[in-house]
């Protein structure tokens, strides 16, 4: 999967649209407890986001995979 698109959300998700066309949100909340994304606890860290194509990365240094943000994105068309 590669990502097209991706705008942070204030309530810690991402709205991520990828290459093949598919549009989801994919929830970063359950990461905030590891060290590697405290600063993102801060909503304005969290919104500075930058897409990578195969991974998201974040001012701060932390980083998603697109592989990560794939198995667990939640499919907002299919609702």
């Amino acid at each position: 999967m590669r990502i097209a698109k991706v705008n942070a959300q204030p309530d810690w998700t991402l709205m991520v649209t990828t290459t093949d066309g598919t549009v989801g949100l994919f929830d970063v909340l359950p990461y905030l407890h590891y060290d590697a994304f405290k600063e993102l606890r801060f909503i304005a860290e969290f919104m500075k986001i930058r897409n990578g194509g195969y991974f998201v990365e974040w001012q701060c240094g932390a980083d998603l995979s697109a592989d990560t943000i794939e198995a667990k994105i939640y499919d907002i068309q299919s609702v």
